[in-house]
């Protein structure tokens, strides 16, 4: 199968070993200095717990050309660089396409590929349960097992045996989820209250362990996160994310605590600028929901704040 992964990134980089080591003939989008490491060395990655590195060469190019043709695009990237991709996969003649991220704005973005597109596309929302960082021309990278969890906004993804025919053969797992905008929606809200107080640290992971005030105003917003999609009509799911921090508060409370004092706990965050954009699109949400949100409220404020300090 040929198979392109748009972008190399952390979780771009992992997939296309997941997808070289199933057999696939996988061309990597790349450009600067990622993509002459990529021809010059190949897919290089550190498997953080597994304490192996793997190599996988991969073609590399640095622009999608109209008449190139893939069975499958995945396009692996931040939020905020989503959109400016968009007028490109829309000229390029291939039909399945897996928008794989955070991403906040999935019916916007349908739309506007849809609409662009001169021949039909066939698009998927996805996201990958992993993460790390890229330094040195590698990638370490922490992952949950080898997993993506993906779905269509207009029912089930009409090309979803060529989505499993493609990790058929490697210890991938594939979760098709019928509501995939809620469920990322869903996923943000905490990614937005974990991420915002880890700036407010300077990314300093063992200061945010200590602040117990500030530990427990995370977990408040998260409620209050969940509370705005719920008024928003969106189910929270998966549902055991509402119920943990609205029932097992102190449980929630250590289980931060904890993840912020490991080792690995700084490979998994994420960018200022795309966190900015998600919490621009998330407060069109609350104001259309007008429901109290104090403690989330701070939390944006503190985030902000930290970058004008700087």
């Amino acid at each position: 199968m040929k198979i392109l992964v748009y972008g190399a990134g952390v979780l771009g980089s992992y997939l296309a070993h997941v997808l070289v080591r199933g057999g696939h003939d996988v061309t990597v989008l790349a450009r600067g200095n990622r993509a002459n490491e990529l021809e010059r060395n190949g897919v290089v990655i550190r498997h953080y717990f597994q304490l192996k590195t793997t190599v996988d060469p991969v073609r590399v190019i640095r622009t999608l050309e109209a008449d190139e043709s893939y069975d499958l695009i995945f396009v692996v990237m931040k939020y905020t660089d989503f959109k400016p991709v968009l007028p490109v996969l829309a000229a390029n003649r291939s039909r399945c396409i897996v928008l794989v991220g955070n991403n906040a704005d999935a019916y916007g973005m349908l739309d506007e590929l849809q609409e662009m597109s001169l021949t039909e596309k066939q698009i998927a929302f996805g996201f990958q349960l992993s993460g790390g960082t890229r330094a040195n021309g590698r990638v370490i990278c922490i992952r949950g097992g080898g997993q993506m969890v993906l779905g269509g906004l207009d029912g089930p993804i009409p090309f979803q045996p060529l989505l499993e025919k493609a990790f058929a053969k490697v210890k991938y797992k594939l979760v098709f989820h019928e509501d995939i905008d809620a469920w990322l929606k869903s996923h943000i809200v905490p990614i937005l209250a974990l991420n915002a107080y880890l700036f407010t640290k300077d990314g300093r992971m063992k200061k945010t362990a200590g602040d117990k005030k500030r530990l427990k105003q995370i977990i408040a917003a998260i409620d209050e996160g969940f509370s705005v999609l719920e008024s928003m009509d969106y189910t929270i799911t998966p549902a055991s994310q509402a119920t943990f921090v609205r029932k097992h508060k102190l449980m929630a409370y250590i289980a931060i605590k904890i993840y912020d004092m490991l080792p690995f706990s700084k490979l998994v965050d994420g960018s200022f600028g795309e966190m900015a954009a998600l919490y621009d699109t998330f407060s069109q949400l609350k104001r259309k929901a007008n429901i109290p949100t104090y403690h989330w409220d701070d939390l944006e404020k503190q985030f902000h704040h930290s970058k004008n300090s700087d």
